[in-house]
């Protein structure tokens, strides 16, 4: 699996060292590499090579698509599971057309309008987004959810309450959430019921509203 931080929406400059973007996706690395250490699982982190989409440039979506490559260079033919939180989130489902990526948790992703979603048939989806975030619209994820079932997705959205862009309010949940999703759909641990349910729907016209969480 591969975990993608968030960015800027512009920046050609080199992410610094110790920047807060990656840095908040550390924790949720760690735990992730905690819970399936016992189960043969590679976790990496995607590097950019500038901080910000960046436009019709889409310089994350490529550093993502460059990550995924490598990775079966380096692993081989696996099942892939990406986690990308914000602009992450954005390059994660980008690269989900990848055909080894099965599934990708996209944590208060940036889900503007016109997001193609032709390419995510088959996928399984989990978007999470919390309903104080003020950065990112969750609204926006509900609607790019509810195109990509009618492309044959499979998405779950869940609303994390009280929850913010930066994911520090109820951060232990988040990060709970995140491993029990990760865990779930590389096969490790039985998924969250109702998450497990919403997702075992293929290709449905609707979207159900967002679980709470």
């Amino acid at each position: 699996m591969l975990v993608l931080h968030g960015g800027r929406e512009e920046g050609l400059d080199a992410p610094r060292r110790g920047n807060l973007a990656a840095a908040r996706m550390r924790p949720f690395t760690r735990a992730i590499a905690r819970a399936t250490a016992a189960d043969s699982v590679f976790v990496g982190e995607v590097r950019y090579r500038h901080r910000g989409w960046n436009g019709d440039r889409e310089d994350a979506a490529r550093d993502a698509r460059r990550a995924v490559d490598e990775l079966v260079r380096r692993v081989g033919e696996v099942p892939i599971v990406l986690v990308g939180h914000s602009m992450g989130g954005r390059a994660a489902l980008r690269a989900a057309g990848h055909p080894l990526v099965r599934s990708v948790v996209a944590l208060a992703p940036w889900c503007p309008a016109g997001e193609p979603v032709a390419h995510l048939d088959g996928r399984r989806l989990v978007l999470v987004h919390g309903d104080r975030d003020r950065t990112t619209d969750p609204h926006d994820s509900w609607r790019f959810a509810a195109r990509a079932a009618e492309a044959g997705a499979r998405p779950c959205t869940v609303t994390m309450r009280g929850g913010d862009h930066p994911m520090l309010r109820r951060a232990g949940d988040w990060h709970r959430l995140t491993v029990s999703l990760v865990t779930g759909l590389l096969g490790a641990t039985p998924l969250p019921p109702t998450v497990a349910e919403r997702l075992s729907g293929e290709g449905v016209a609707e979207v159900p509203s967002p679980l709470e969480w």
